[in-house]
């Protein structure tokens, strides 16, 4: 039996004795089959270029209902929430303190852009439009978008640091009995730590030093935990605290700080390690964030953190070494050049040995080490803001010109 083709959208129900018609397309062309129905007015069409031109409005109002219904699904939590009023109060209330130019219709951001935003998808700097782009590098320029970034306190500056407590493994300690039912799930533990803001310890109990090298450690390892510890301040203040939004660039950061873990050094003495660090946070990578006196501001965080003792200096080489674990991870998913990417995934390898060595080393000192060692690095302080003020600053600024050099003070 021949198929019927209908010029009309009065369909009748296909059965055995009345088998399916095909209807032509009613929206644009008038040629084709239509073999779609518009999930919204449910008129027939043949093709895309037809679905898009028979009613802009139909199309947008189905897609808008979509994206209303799934955010309806979301159901964000309260701290999501009161984030997001945060964001927008900061927002309205930037517009209403600045007058609205001519060209603020060129400020607005895509339709494309705001259905990914609504969608829930990642929006990278890519996806942007050109005057999108020279909007968005305008506002990073003038620090406008800096005011809706909430200030991040350092956790070693909160007072609950100076009662961390650590198991003689090094590990996590138990919660007591009395206050299970108040806890958390164990895999909700690291994330309930994280929003207080202070890392967590270890939790598997750390190898002993003699099970990991044959020798006596080296005197210098102390020297080497200040350049690591300053890296570490260093990489914290310059993401917010926010190392997990780019791991990889935040292990990155470190090893460009520390001579340590990223140029193999060996300092010798407290002021050479500093000297290290202060240059590289002089340089032209890094000038603009504040200098000399940024970085007399991250040498009083290694002296806090030092008088803070072990259990603290331990929960901060876990979470360096979860920082560049993350690192590893997410290099498995760029694309870089595979020379480079190998070099990078090597220089990040060692530096997580050498941070988880340097962990161990911390877990097996007495704790009047640290309040020695914090004494010297203020000592160090005193004397560069001593030793001619400016003039440490502009010699520190030419030094930072030569990359890659480890420069070893004459005594």
């Amino acid at each position: 039996m021949a198929e019927t083709i209908l010029t009309s959208e009065n369909l009748s129900n296909p059965s055995p004795l009345n088998p399916p018609s095909r209807v032509i397309c009613h929206v644009r062309c008038q040629k084709q089959f239509s073999q779609y129905t518009c999930p919204r007015c449910n008129s027939r069409y043949c093709s895309l270029h037809c679905y898009k031109s028979h009613s802009l409005g139909c199309t947008e109002s189905f897609m808008r209902e979509n994206v209303v219904e799934e955010l309806r699904q979301l159901q964000p939590d309260d701290e999501i929430k009161r984030k997001m009023l945060e964001i927008l109060k900061r927002f309205h209330s930037e517009e209403e303190t600045h007058t609205v130019d001519e060209d603020d219709d060129d400020s607005t951001l895509s339709d494309e852009t705001i259905q990914k935003i609504l969608s829930g998808r990642e929006v990278s700097f890519d996806d942007l439009s050109l005057e999108e782009k020279k909007r968005f590098q305008k506002a990073v320029a003038s620090g406008e978008l800096s005011k809706m970034i909430e200030p991040w306190d350092p956790w070693w500056l909160n007072p609950a640091a100076g009662t961390i407590c650590l198991s003689r493994d090094g590990t996590r300690l138990v919660q007591p009995i009395a206050n299970l039912e108040a806890s958390v799930p164990p895999e909700d533990d690291l994330e309930s730590n994280q929003s207080s803001g202070i890392p967590v310890g270890p939790e598997t109990p750390l190898p002993s030093l003699r099970k990991l090298i044959s020798t006596e450690p080296s005197p210098l390892l102390a020297v080497h935990l200040v350049d690591i510890v300053y890296s570490y301040c260093f990489t914290l203040r310059v993401y917010n605290g926010d190392w997990q939004s780019d791991a990889i660039g935040s292990a990155m950061v470190v090893l460009s700080i520390s001579c340590v873990l990223g140029q193999a050094g060996q300092p010798e003495t407290v002021r050479e390690a500093l000297s290290y660090c202060l240059e590289q946070t002089c340089s032209p990578a890094y000038r603009h964030i504040g200098g000399l006196q940024f970085g007399l501001v991250l040498v009083d965080d290694v002296a806090t953190l030092l008088s803070l003792g072990g259990p603290a200096l331990i929960c901060m080489l876990f979470d360096l070494q979860r920082m560049i674990q993350a690192g590893e991870e997410e290099l498995k998913s760029e694309k870089p050049r595979k020379l480079r990417k190998a070099e990078i995934k090597s220089k990040l390898k060692l530096a997580e040995r050498k941070v988880h060595f340097i962990m161990c080393w911390v877990h097996e000192q007495p704790g009047e080490a640290w309040s020695s060692l914090g004494a010297m690095v203020k000592a160090e302080k005193s004397s560069f803001m001593d030793y001619g003020g400016s003039k440490s600053f502009s010699k520190m600024e030419n030094k930072a010109e030569n990359k890659g050099k480890v420069l070893i003070e004459e005594m």
